[in-house]
């Protein structure tokens, strides 16, 4: 453990280290998923619209992707601990500014923007200061607890979002997070850090090329629920008669592309880039982040699908539904730490595959599971199947992406990590809403067509509402419609049944797309290597 690095000194040191790193990224990612489940209550108190809410929810996710490669080189050139601690005085400024926001744009300009840019500084930090501060043996066991508090946030969020909307108000929330910042804020002072020695200049024109690649494309992916993936929803925009998300994300590629281009042009230079082409090159670095694409692609897709299905299928409560997505948690903070403590010298891509291989049971016990008769019961097994794939593949992957390059690129690396993962979250979540939402308008005309009771027009009226748009919806909001719209009981009753037969075909498909994913993942396990980083 050499002052250079700034490795831990003791192990009570280490342990604080580690867990304040881990507090970062678990207030993070909490943000991300806590809200979901008091967006009608955010709207009344702010007076806006549920979509004014999502809105801010697309802008959050926009600000990461768009500043996060950028937030990773401002690490590296002011020091990663002093990059950590700005960044959370800023989240926790946006987080203060949440709390207290009286409308619509004080939200967007604390929610979306200063808590993204601080998210977009601390993130890569995390990464770098992991890689700083412990020696390369104990980063699989460091990097895999710092990825489980992230993900257990995820899976906690709904829960305490549920807990703060029912039984106090949702300012808590961001309350709270004003707490624990400035709690982690007193402990980042212990974490070692070094500053480069020579400050290089940032690259401007990369940063900006950067930031409207992934922003232009993640954008894109995040209209898609609403604008149709190529062919335009009905009352929505059309450019050339195809969607807009089609021409967003090959202006983003496009963009991207003049940003690695530039990037290789500086280094012909000899000037600084933003990113160091050569890293995209290197076979570990770059099956490391395809790890993480599919991994967060799976893991919200999951998130996206199992809580439509307890909430809207089997009308649980949102605590009652969070409550559901404990086993999860359990099972991924276990393997997470557990398998880098006892199995330290095992193989990462065993344990990759392992971990994509559990990811992919559990998403087929689960689409087994489904039934019309099932309950909130059937997705113990699959979550837990879930969560210990999930650990299993953080126990690894963060040690797989820094040991691939030279620690002083560390920041840069997490960076480019984050980045990708925001891009496998935000594609993971619209894909299979996509999926699930096309299969269900499928499912359900088809049903209303064989059904003899009921008429022929009332098929092709409803397909002429569904091209308006459907929705996921459930017994009890069908049953309103049917209602005030006068149908006779029988025909109201064949289409609630029509309607939860295609709410189980929805969900079956999109957690078939997801466990083929997890199948195509497993073609680029190849390129994580069969041996544990060592410290030279």
């Amino acid at each position: 453990m050499t002052s250079r690095t700034g490795t831990a000194e003791g192990s009570a040191r280490a342990r604080l280290v580690l867990w304040t790193l881990a507090a970062g990224q678990f207030l993070m990612a909490l943000d991300s998923s806590v809200m979901n489940v008091s967006i009608a209550s955010v709207a009344d108190d702010v007076g806006t619209t549920v979509t004014g809410i999502q809105g801010a929810i697309t802008a959050y996710t926009l600000v990461m992707a768009m500043f996060m490669i950028p937030g990773g080189k401002v690490g590296a050139l002011i020091g990663r601990r002093r990059a950590f601690m700005i960044g959370c005085c800023v989240y926790g400024c946006g987080s203060l500014t949440t709390a207290l926001a009286p409308n619509l744009p004080v939200l967007l300009l604390g929610w979306s923007f200063l808590e993204g840019i601080g998210a977009a500084l601390i993130l890569p930090a995390i990464v770098a200061l992991v890689a700083g501060n412990f020696p390369a043996e104990r980063r699989p066991a460091a990097y895999g607890l710092v990825a489980a508090a992230g993900a257990v946030a995820i899976a906690l969020g709904p829960l305490i979002g549920g807990l703060a909307t029912t039984y106090l108000s949702w300012r808590w929330v961001f309350a709270g997070e004003v707490l624990v910042v400035f709690g982690i804020l007193v402990l980042a002072r212990r974490i070692s850090d070094t500053v480069a020695g020579e400050r290089p200049r940032i690259d401007l024109v990369g940063a900006v090329l950067c930031a409207l690649g992934l922003g232009v494309f993640v954008y894109g992916v995040l209209r898609s629920d609403e604008w149709g993936w190529f062919r335009p929803k009905p009352e929505g925009p059309a450019w050339l008669g195809i969607s807009p998300v089609v021409w967003l994300m090959l202006a983003g590629v496009l963009l991207i592309w003049l940003f690695l281009h530039w990037e290789a042009r500086l280094v012909e230079r000899r000037r600084d880039p933003l990113i160091e082409p050569a890293l995209l090159q290197n076979r570990q670095f770059t099956g490391g982040l395809i790890m993480f694409f599919f991994q967060y692609l799976v893991l919200m897709g999951v998130f996206f699908v199992v809580p439509l299905y307890l909430s809207v299928a089997l009308g649980l409560s949102a605590l009652e539904t969070g409550a559901r997505l404990l086993p999860l948690s359990l099972t991924l903070l276990a393997a997470a730490t557990l398998i880098p403590r006892f199995l330290p010298d095992v193989s990462p891509r065993r344990v990759v595959r392992l971990g994509i291989c559990s990811l992919l049971a559990g998403a087929v016990v689960l689409m087994a599971a489904l039934d019309a008769d099932a309950g909130a019961e059937i997705v113990t097994i699959p979550f837990l199947l879930v969560g210990l794939g999930t650990g299993a593949l953080a126990s690894q992957l963060g040690s797989v992406t820094v040991s691939a390059v030279p620690d002083e690129r560390s920041a840069e690396v997490g960076g480019i990590q984050n980045a990708v993962t925001n891009l496998g979250s935000s594609i993971g979540t619209a894909l299979a809403g996509s999926i699930l939402i096309a299969a269900l308008a499928s499912s359900f005309l088809a049903n209303l067509e064989q059904n003899p009771a009921i008429p022929a027009e009332v098929s092709e009226q409803a397909a002429v509402e569904l091209q308006d748009g459907v929705t996921f919806l459930s017994d009890a909001q069908l049953k309103s419609a049917l209602d005030e719209a006068g149908v006779a009981p029988e025909v109201a009753q064949a289409a609630l049944d029509a309607n939860a037969d295609a709410r189980l075909d929805g969900l079956r498909a999109a957690l078939a797309i997801l466990g083929f994913a997890c199948a195509l993942a497993l073609f680029f396990t190849s390129r994580i290597p069969t041996t544990q980083p060592r410290s030279t």
